[in-house]
């Protein structure tokens, strides 16, 4: 029988309730979205996608954000809940997916907090503490420099660099903390964590199977409309895909040389997913078969 709720003292002394959540990461191309679908189906569950990117209106393509069929089969949550225009941070996804999660759960439904970006997964399952919305002059003032003139500002104050480091937005956040978000390292309650293991050499080959994919879907003719409507300059869009759709509309770089600068720099970001994944001690790693019986022990 599936325990949709876990009952824990809160400080005051009482009871308070905490949904079950299985969470499902990886790498991208990993398959999380196909074998997502598949748990949701089988456990009457809804999934949170936990994506920096399919957060964004518009941005469907080159995100590899589900389909209208995929949405369609099972309800999914925090897919298109912004402009590109706008900033989104992790801290507004944690509420807004722990919002969620509750939502689901008291509907009776399974809640699946499912993606590959590591800080918004973290948020959820460690609690991350994230301080006080930022100042806008000061972001803006921040917003100006190079990303060296960043690391540099976060050497000279003994501001541990973010895990990625190349990152602006991540840099930015970090001087504004003053440092790095606290977390709890105690895993979220009721929670189980996941992620499919596939060998690197087929992750490879889907990743470049699905970038070629992208570019026959359409995803030039996307990053254009994105790119008149909201401006070339957006955070938004330094997306990996399409700084190199804009390389194309300006005739900097052909199609085919595109598509190899995307791959390389998909292979990249999977390593830094990884690296980010291992180090979590809480994850089971599997074949979606393996996967399958963990979650349905779980759900017992």
């Amino acid at each position: 029988m599936m325990t949709l709720w876990l009952m824990s003292p809160n400080f005051n002394g009482h009871r308070m309730t905490k949904p079950a959540l299985v969470v499902i990461t990886g790498p991208t191309a990993s398959g999380k979205t196909t074998f997502a679908l598949e748990i949701a189906k089988e456990y009457n569950g809804e999934i949170v996608c936990a994506d920096s990117r399919t957060v964004y209106k518009g941005m469907d393509i080159g995100t590899a954000k589900p389909t209208i069929q995929e949405q369609a089969s099972v309800p999914h949550h925090l897919l298109d809940v912004v402009e590109p225009s706008q900033i989104f941070t992790a801290s507004q996804f944690k509420d807004m997916a722990n919002q969620a999660i509750v939502d689901i759960a008291q509907r009776g439904k399974l809640p699946i907090l499912v993606g590959g970006t590591g800080l918004y997964v973290d948020a959820v399952i460690f609690d991350y503490q994230f301080g006080e919305p930022a100042d806008p002059q000061r972001r803006e003032f921040l917003m100006g420099k190079s990303i060296e003139e960043l690391q540099h500002i976060c050497k000279e104050n003994n501001i541990t660099l973010p895990f990625n480091s190349k990152n602006k937005r991540h840099l930015i956040r970090a001087i504004e903390l003053n440092g790095l978000p606290t977390a709890k390292r105690e895993l979220r309650k009721n929670t189980i964590v996941v992620a499919i293991s596939t060998e690197t050499d087929v992750l490879l080959q889907k990743i470049h199977k699905r970038v070629v994919e992208m570019f026959k879907d359409g995803v030039v003719q996307e990053e254009q409309k994105l790119g008149e409507k909201y401006g070339w300059g957006t955070e938004a869009m330094t997306a990996n895909i399409y700084r190199f759709c804009h390389e194309i509309l300006i005739g900097h770089i052909s199609e085919v040389e595109a598509i190899d600068l995307v791959v390389k720099s998909d292979k990249s970001l999977v390593k830094r997913q990884l690296t980010w994944l291992k180090r979590n001690p809480y994850i089971r790693w599997g074949t979606p078969n393996e996967l399958r019986s963990l979650i349905a022990e779980f759900l017992m």
